[in-house]
């Protein structure tokens, strides 16, 4: 826009100052040359008041005093074939001029004054004053030039002046339009600071009015969910009270393992709902997060007799995912492992630094029998008798964090779930 805006000053102007310097132009040309014929025309006077005296000394006199003084050739053409001061060709002109009509004649050469002075004995006698070219253009181009450097600063006037123009229509066009990528990115306390042409700010107070509704809707919509969670609370407490009532303690106490972790995804949710916006970039160390859930879920591993390998990387690894979010994701991954193969099937957890950009790479797989679906990752895909949303959620935390899910069959049978999570804030 700021270009065109520029593209348009630059031609509206260049319209302007031809249509203004040409005639000018053309103008100073015309009154170099009037200026140099008058003076070539008073000088020829001058010599013809003197022919008219009749007298050939005077006459003579006079010439050479007007060629010298004048700067002009001044030739006298006498009746007959005679004549007095620059040699110059009778040419048409002035035998036109000798028949007693004073004339101006252009020559390519340049212009010649002619006058005619008559009542001499002789007959009709004809001064001649010419003036060259170079003399009928003297100091036009110096005019020129200068009315060129005059329509050249006025030309860079008009474009600062488009410039400022738009720029003072680009910036707050702009800043809409930061605002509008940040309320993309989840920041719903952008706002626009009105500005520039009454248009652009009925746009930046619509879009503010736009973003506080989607706040108010989102602040609905994440109560309504937090109060759902909340109810939860009530069936968990029950799973609670019966597990505590179990006569066989070892099963009890597996029980009741279970229901802290569901009590504890319940409370995730009613913070995660309550949370309206994230303050800065979520991270965490992976290492540790995977290594504590793969802890937890170990348990029931042994008492089913499933295999477990885990392979852990040394060091700590930061992922762009906050620490309640990744152990859910794994949480859901593991479940699935369970939830979807037989009792005894071997499984592995592996973690290792994602390469190149930084994150994580966590891979999990099992030796049942693989999806049933050939795109397990779709929202409410399921095989079984399951929601199909376990994938899905762990897809979109993968993806927030700028990272990516992918979950296949091997071809040597089983399920693999990759999740690749972007890197975390920089330090």
């Amino acid at each position: 826009m700021r270009r065109r805006l520029a593209l348009l000053a630059v031609a509206t102007t260049s319209l302007v100052l031809i249509a203004f310097l040409v005639p000018l132009a053309v103008l100073v040309r015309t009154l170099a040359a009037e200026r140099a014929t008058a003076a070539a025309t008073t000088w020829a006077q001058s010599v013809a008041t003197a022919a008219a005296l009749d007298d050939p000394k005077v006459l003579e006199a006079t010439v050479r005093q007007a060629s010298g003084a004048g700067g002009v050739p001044i030739t006298v053409f006498l009746p007959g074939h005679g004549f007095l001061g620059a040699p110059a060709p009778r040419g048409p002109g002035v035998e036109l001029a000798a028949r007693g009509r004073s004339i101006t004649v252009d020559t390519p050469a340049g212009r010649e004054v002619l006058v005619a002075v008559q009542g001499g004995e002789r007959g009709t006698v004809v001064v001649r004053a010419f003036v060259d070219a170079e003399r009928l253009r003297r100091g036009v181009g110096w005019a020129w030039l200068v009315l060129g450097l005059t329509g050249l600063a006025l030309l860079l006037v008009g474009i600062t002046v488009a410039d400022r123009l738009a720029r003072s229509l680009i910036r707050p066009v702009g800043q809409v339009a930061e605002v509008s990528r940040r309320l993309a990115r989840g920041d719903l306390r952008a706002r626009v600071e009105p500005a520039g042409p009454p248009e652009i700010r009925e746009v930046g107070s619509a879009l503010n009015h736009l973003a506080a509704r989607i706040r108010e809707l989102l602040a609905h919509e994440r109560e309504a969910v937090a109060d759902l969670s909340h109810r939860l609370r009530t069936p968990v407490t029950a799973l609670r009270l019966e597990a505590d009532g179990m006569r066989d303690r070892d099963e009890a106490e597996r029980v009741g393992r279970v229901v802290d972790s569901v009590e504890r995804m319940v409370d995730q949710i009613i913070r995660e709902a309550r949370r309206f916006d994230r303050e800065g970039v979520p991270g965490c160390d992976a290492t540790r997060v995977v290594g504590e859930r793969v802890a937890f879920w170990s348990a029931l591993a042994e008492d089913q007799d499933r295999p477990l390998r885990l392979d852990l990387a040394d060091d700590p690894i930061t992922v762009g995912v906050s620490e309640h979010d990744l152990a859910a994701c794994v949480d859901l991954l593991l479940e699935n492992v369970f939830a979807h193969t037989p009792d005894g099937t071997p499984f592995a957890v592996g973690l290792t630094p994602r390469r190149p950009g930084g994150g994580a790479r966590l891979v999990i797989t099992d030796e049942g029998p693989g999806f049933a679906h050939p795109d397990p990752t779709g929202r409410g895909v399921s095989g079984g008798a399951s929601t199909g949303l376990g994938l899905d959620i762990a897809r979109r935390t993968a993806e927030e964090s700028g990272g990516g899910l992918l979950a296949r069959t091997r071809a040597s049978g089983g399920a693999e779930v990759v999740v690749e999570f972007g890197p975390g804030p920089a330090r």
